[in-house]
């Protein structure tokens, strides 16, 4: 039975780097009813394949029917899923909030704290990049909201498993003995 605490599946799904390959896959979503909660495609190191990585709403879509679905595309070369504790995730926000003179200095040390970066600065407003963990750009969000956000654009969630933490086995290196 599914983890009650997990409201979304997050898959990384390995594809040709072809032409309709993100249409086929948006259309099989669509065509089960499965809602997209992300999407982020980008080439991977072999410019011959895509990754893609799609953040489901676990409710509306079941992961083995999902899954059954998918490898029936024929472009699809890999899916895995990843658990939220088994994943390093991140994602990029850019917003553009309001600063007047006054709020110019506590909007600049809300980016220090969160390692955001100006990126733009006009004459009554501020456009940071803020780059991390879905719930990192939500409290980002939620604390420059009362200075008046402008506009927001968030990039979707990518995802990687995270890597095996186990020690490794050094063995004992005996000096040799000199001539």
């Amino acid at each position: 039975m599914a983890d009650p605490a997990i409201r979304h599946h997050i898959l990384t799904v390995v594809v040709e780097n072809k032409p309709g390959v993100l249409s086929r896959v948006a259309g099989l979503f669509t065509r089960r009813g499965f809602n997209i909660f992300s999407l982020a495609v980008s080439p991977t190191d072999d410019d011959r394949f895509s990754r893609m990585t799609i953040v489901v709403d676990a409710e509306s879509a079941p992961l083995e029917q999902v899954t059954k679905q998918l490898n029936k595309l024929i472009n699809v070369i890999k899916i895995t899923e990843l658990t939220p504790p088994g994943a390093v995730e991140r994602e990029l926000m850019l917003t553009t909030v309001k600063a007047t003179p006054e709020a110019r200095s506590q909007i600049t040390e809300l980016a220090a704290i969160f390692e955001a970066r100006i990126v733009d600065v006009g004459f009554d407003s501020i456009t940071i990049m803020v780059a991390g963990d879905p719930a990192h750009l939500d409290a980002f969000a939620d604390l420059v909201r009362p200075f008046g956000i402008v506009e927001l654009q968030r990039t979707g969630r990518i995802a990687l498993p995270k890597l095996a933490r186990q020690p490794v086995k050094l063995r004992a290196v005996r000096a040799s003995g000199g001539a």
